[in-house]
């Protein structure tokens, strides 16, 4: 049991790579002062879209989490927990996304400026911005997940609730999908919404 302990410290060590990458890119030349205010601009109108769309996905969270509240307390292989899952797992989804936003705009117009010196310089910038996005994703999924898993074990292997022949890894494990739910339901509609903006 004590490995699973490890799965939350190795997305942690992930996210610290994430913050230091994110800090390299930042670090980069950002061009003349035309290219930083162009960039200053999109940041700023991206981040505003982001803010708006996750105010409107708020409300589609709370309904959510209502409905599988009531939906848990039909089905006797889930428990309420779910819900508390689904909302870590949308906040985390929101999170990665925020970072992304940031890291994406950031990293453009050092990307532009790099390339204005040799094409390797260039796809340095780049790579290591889209790491900053992969970092945080995987970080954040992994780091919920195991913590969610860790918390939940403890919980339910340890009561009395499964007393009436219900099996608790199958509870756990469908309580756990709450947080994948929550996650890819903010992921989806974030693709969604960014492709319509970006096309507007």
């Amino acid at each position: 049991m004590e490995v699973m302990y490890l799965v939350p410290l190795m997305a942690l060590i992930g996210l610290v790579v994430m913050v230091i990458k994110s800090r390299w890119v930042n670090a980069q030349d950002a061009g003349d002062e035309k290219m930083a205010s162009l960039a200053k601009y999109i940041r700023e109108g991206a981040l505003a879209f982001l803010n708006a769309e996750y105010r409107i996905l708020l409300i589609f969270v709370i309904i959510a989490g209502i409905l599988l509240g009531v939906v848990s307390s039909l089905v006797e292989t889930t428990h309420w927990f779910i819900v508390i899952a689904f909302v870590i797992g949308a906040i985390f989804s929101a999170v990665a996304g925020n970072i992304g936003m940031r890291v994406a705009t950031a990293a453009n117009v050092r990307t532009t400026q790099a390339a204005r010196t040799s094409l390797p310089n260039a796809l340095k910038v780049s790579f290591n911005g889209g790491t900053v996005m992969g970092l945080g994703v995987a970080g954040l999924a992994v780091l919920g997940l195991s913590m969610l898993f860790i918390l939940l074990f403890g919980f339910f292997m340890d009561s009395d609730w499964g007393n009436g022949g219900i099996d608790m890894m199958t509870v756990l494990l469908e309580t756990l999908a709450g947080f994948s739910l929550g996650a890819e339901s903010i992921a989806l509609f974030a693709r969604v919404g960014g492709g319509i903006y970006t096309k507007a």
